[in-house]
């Protein structure tokens, strides 16, 4: 951090948060709120005087709570810049001032205020992070009633030798240091009650590194890890765990039951090891809860600003698991870190390394290539009346209404989701790849065949067609009768595409895309919802069943919704009789000779 605090062309925004992103590929704005210090950090030397008069004692975050701060710190000791920050909700206002004396100097200045900006990057690098498991909802450890409960960052901070007990371990309670130390794992992971289903990649290693530890400065301590398995897969991670069991650390397969307090201050663990299939009971000095990890608390907002897909673990999506680990769906961002997914150290460094190479690569010719999947106006046939450009979910298109001239697409701007062209009532908007021809050429040829026989899926690419696939990698079951057609987004599934289904005789149409929120194209799919609302009205007055045209969200890690949303369509369209599909061709050619 102190190398990209230095460097010339690295600028570093400390205590900022991004606020909105807009644009696209090669042209992001940004807008930060940069957040006030109340100090002068070009003029700080951090030589602690102001913190050393300040009369507000508060915990301290980064010791885990186990020591404590003024409202004037250090957020940390290698911070970058490194100077102090007041917190005003916690300082005593202007009218102490004890900081701003003790300052020789004068970096104090109260009337600092918060700094509002935009940057204009050409990519971007989703590094959020992470957050610990909060062990108070699973308090039957507990970690709320019992003094010697902690959890694994506590821990961490008092064996450092920087920490608030300068490496030492002492019990919470009693003060003194404890003979016996019991791990728990997997507390917030791999659990359906509480936490998340996922496995959290380090908790294993990282209690056996600090049995390690523990071992190496006090030999005689007994130790004692419960946990469900252990899964020590990265290299030398296997001899590290076989080493831990031969310096005495005593390894009990189970998760405990319940515990208790002992008069003494200690702990009673009560745990069915599973290896000899009997209950036993522990008594223990402390126990250590090792967290899980949870997405950063703003991933969420992040992805509704950018349009970006989360797994319903809650972390960040890639676009391709295999072939794309780092890049977003959205073209320009990628992923670095704990934002995709649980990570250790090594994993991060690497895919921090991947996804700069992939932003160097994308940027360094100075000329951003865009893909060939852009709409196209025929100005002959547009009558100015603005839809396009309301539809666009990123500013693309350009119309003035009052002088009436035809629409403007910025291709640079425009992502080729196509609601525009689906959403123009005039045919004035052609969607290069994707056209009206082309997709309804794909219909008529899966039909052309035993049509009452099948099912037809319009697919997004992102989200419903990766879910497909995503079902074939995994061999999930599912009707062999369903024909996909894929479009980029399903804002591109135009009214005329599923008149087009039910006249050639489709007995049950889908139309399937990314989930509310999740949409690749930002708010593309809100536009879906209405058009196919639409279309039912027209369904019910003109006699045919709403039921045969469907509506389904499913991400494309949603392989297995996908396989049953399948099951499900092919359950209705045995519903569909051959009257009931010959009715509604006779009544669409009705409607198109009155047209």
């Amino acid at each position: 951090m102190t190398d990209v605090g230095r460097h010339p062309n690295i600028t570093l925004h400390t205590m900022s948060e991004v606020v909105d992103i807009k644009g696209f590929v090669g042209n992001f704005n940004v807008r930060v709120l940069k957040k006030s210090r109340y100090v002068d950090e070009s003029a700080c030397t951090a030589c602690g005087e102001c913190a050393k008069v300040c009369p507000v004692v508060y915990p301290d975050e980064f010791n885990a709570g186990l020591s404590s701060r003024r409202a004037v710190y250090m957020p940390f000791p290698q911070a970058v810049p490194s100077s102090y920050v007041i917190n005003m909700n916690e300082c005593l206002g202007h009218g102490c001032s004890k900081c701003a004396d003790a300052c020789d100097k004068n970096c104090i200045h109260f009337h600092m205020s918060d700094e509002d900006f935009q940057v204009t990057v050409g990519t971007i690098i989703v590094a959020t992070g992470l957050e610990p498991y909060d062990p108070r909802e699973m308090d039957e450890y507990g970690y709320t009633r019992y003094e010697n409960v902690m959890t694994s960052l506590e821990f961490e901070r008092m064996v450092n030798a920087g920490g608030p007990t300068k490496g030492e371990l002492i019990c919470l309670k009693g003060r003194q240091t404890p003979r016996s130390v019991g791990f728990i794992q997997c507390v917030g992971s791999r659990s359906r009650q509480k936490g998340g289903e996922y496995c959290s990649n380090t908790c294993c290693m990282n209690t056996i590194k600090s049995t390690l530890v523990l071992k190496e400065h006090y030999p005689d301590m007994e130790i004692k890890v419960f946990y469900i398995d252990i899964r020590a897969f990265g290299k030398g991670f296997e001899d590290l765990f076989n080493r831990s069991r031969q310096m005495g650390v005593q390894y009990v397969r189970g998760l405990p039951g319940s515990i208790e307090e002992l008069d003494d201050g200690s702990v009673r663990v009560a745990v069915e090891n599973t290896g000899t299939g009997r209950i036993e009971y522990h008594d223990l000095n402390m126990i250590v809860l090792a967290l899980g990890m949870k997405p950063s608390p703003g991933t969420q907002r992040l992805q509704e600003m950018m349009g970006l897909q989360l797994t319903p673990d809650g972390f960040y999506l890639e676009a391709h698991p295999k072939l794309q680990p780092v890049d977003a769906a959205t073209r320009g961002i990628f992923y670095a870190g704990c934002a995709e997914g649980p990570k250790d150290i090594k994993e991060s460094v690497t895919q921090g390394s991947a996804a700069a190479v992939r932003a160097i690569r994308l940027m360094h010719r100075g000329v951003i290539t865009t893909e060939p999947i852009t709409s196209e106006v025929i100005v002959e046939r547009c009558v100015s009346c603005g839809k396009c450009a309301t539809v666009c979910p990123y500013n693309a298109i350009v119309v003035d209404t009052k002088k009436k001239t035809p629409a403007v697409v910025n291709t640079a701007a425009c992502a080729g989701c196509g609601t525009c062209a689906a959403e123009c009532k005039f045919d004035a908007i052609v969607m290069n790849h994707y056209t009206d021809e082309q997709i309804n050429s794909q219909a008529d040829i899966m039909l052309a065949e035993n049509a009452a026989d099948k099912i037809l899926v319009f697919a997004c690419n992102w989200c419903s067609y990766a879910g497909a696939d995503y079902a074939g990698v995994a061999r999930l079951q599912y009707p062999t009768n369903v024909r996909l057609i894929r479009t980029m987004c399903s804002g591109r599934v135009d009214e005329k595409f599923i008149w087009n289904a039910f006249a050639k005789g489709a007995p049950v149409v889908l139309v399937s895309g990314c989930h509310i929120g999740d949409c690749h194209y930002i708010d593309a799919n809100h536009w879906t919802e209405k058009r196919v609302q639409k279309i039912h009205k027209k369904m019910e007055k003109m006699g045919i069943r709403v039921e045969r045209l469907c509506l389904e969200w499913i991400s494309a890690a949603e392989g297995n919704r996908f396989a049953q949303v399948m099951k499900d369509m092919e359950k209705l369209r045995q519903g569909v009789t051959i009257e009931e599909i010959v009715e509604t061709i006779r009544i669409l050619k009705a409607r198109k000779k009155k047209k």
